[in-house]
């Protein structure tokens, strides 16, 4: 198999609401060689939850020596509960020439890039504010006072967009997704990227 070079971390954040689940879920259904990273977390296994697929399930002991022992890209504490990026599962995956998706908000996305300058920020947002309301009451799910809540943490979470390297605007869905898989194919077509993965048939075109 052809060398496919070094693979790229890619921080994709977005407030409630603005889709990018369902984008990043369809990226992954069309584009070849790119995952989402699965996080360490010491919160229990809700019904249906798989170790190893949904989340790397752990102990506080075992996740605060992983701390100590610098294994995380960034983690953060919610709700009393610990959630965590390893750095060894995200490198090595890369090091195999795929790219790793970190599904992180913008202060787990500060953590990553102070860590990994070359990582690649993506910033999903919806195309207004009333339309972000209407999806997050079209889920049906939430009280007034919970949407309210989480109106007004997406617009905190909209305010550090400045802070990406690339924004999708996600008001038609297929073409938010071929932008965002426009960007991944430009990332894998850099000089950089496609030296590492050909530099023998570079070498046998100049001989």
């Amino acid at each position: 198999m052809a060398n496919k070079g070094q693979g790229t971390l890619y921080i994709i954040s977005a407030p409630s609401g603005a889709g990018k689940t369902s984008l990043v879920k369809a990226l992954l259904e069309s584009t070849e060689r790119i995952m989402v990273s699965v996080s360490h977390t010491t919160r229990g296994m809700r019904p249906g939850e798989v170790d190893g697929r949904d989340y790397h399930f752990t102990d506080v002991e075992t996740f605060r020596s992983m701390i100590a022992d610098n294994a995380f890209l960034e983690h953060a504490e919610v709700f009393g509960n610990f959630y965590g990026t390893s750095r060894s599962s995200a490198l090595d995956r890369m090091a195999q020439g795929v790219d790793v998706i970190l599904e992180i908000d913008w202060q787990g996305a500060q953590q990553v890039r102070a860590k990994m300058p070359d990582a690649v920020g993506i910033f999903i947002l919806p195309p207004s504010r009333e339309e972000l309301e209407r999806r997050l009451r079209e889920r049906g799910t939430d009280a007034d006072e919970v949407i309210g809540r989480r109106l007004a943490e997406a617009v905190t979470e909209m305010g550090h967009y400045g802070e990406f390297d690339y924004l999708v605007f996600n008001d038609d869905f297929d073409t938010a997704l071929r932008e965002l898989r426009a960007i991944v194919i430009a990332r894998r077509q850099r000089a950089e990227v496609q030296i590492a993965a050909h530099q023998g048939l570079l070498d046998a075109l100049l001989a």
